[in-house]
Parts: structure tokens; C-alpha cells; sequence
């Protein structure tokens, strides 16, 4: 097993719409990253992911999740499951910078 240290300056870098985007780690079973939004962004719909569940965190601020079609308010500390094939996509309502870790599992290569 590769036990390591990822600085956000190595993780992968990608946007969603305007959501800032780091993966940290990726294997056959499991990928974990962050998403950051500033006040009033909206990141792009993510379509689901067909065989994964994936969670939210929210590490700090406050987002609105969209959920299929139901709305999520999660202040920091919450926790939201997002089952296989589900469309979601985050908002920063908040008035600061919202960050956001996620997690899929398994991971989908």
C-alpha cells in the first residue's frame, strides 16, 4: 500500500463550472478530493456517478446542495450521501469561501 502526503499543490487541479477541484488520491477503490466555491458560485452539474456513492463534507461555510430535483442546505460539519447515478451540483450560499470534501467509493476508472 502507497502511504503518502499530498499537498493541495500536488493534487490534480480541475474546474467544475466556477468549483475549484483537487483530487488527492485515486485507486481501484476509492477517490477523495476537495471542492471550493467562492460566495455565490454555482459549480457545474455533476451527471452522478453510475456505481459509486459518493459524500459531502462540508470542512467549512455554508453550500445548497441539488439533489436530483430536492434542495440540501448543509452548514459546515454536515455530511450528505449521494447515491450511484444521482445528478448534484453545489452552490455557495454562504459569505465566505465554502469548502467541500468529497468521496467516492468504489472509485470509477
Amino acid at each position: 500500500m502507497d502511504t503518502r502526503v499530498v499537498k493541495p499543490e500536488q493534487a490534480r487541479i480541475f474546474m467544475e463550472g466556477l468549483e475549484v477541484c483537487r483530487e488527492y488520491f485515486k485507486t481501484e477503490l476509492l477517490t477523495f478530493g476537495t471542492s471550493e466555491l467562492q460566495p455565490g458560485q454555482t459549480g457545474a452539474v455533476d451527471t452522478g456517478h453510475k456505481n459509486s456513492h459518493e459524500v459531502f463534507f462540508v470542512s467549512k461555510g455554508k453550500v445548497l446542495l441539488k439533489c436530483g430535483e430536492t434542495l440540501y442546505q448543509l452548514n459546515e460539519g454536515d455530511a450528505q450521501l449521494i447515491p450511484p447515478g444521482e445528478p448534484h451540483q453545489l452552490t455557495n450560499i454562504g459569505d465566505c469561501t465554502a469548502l467541500i470534501t468529497w468521496s467516492l467509493a468504489p472509485s470509477e476508472y
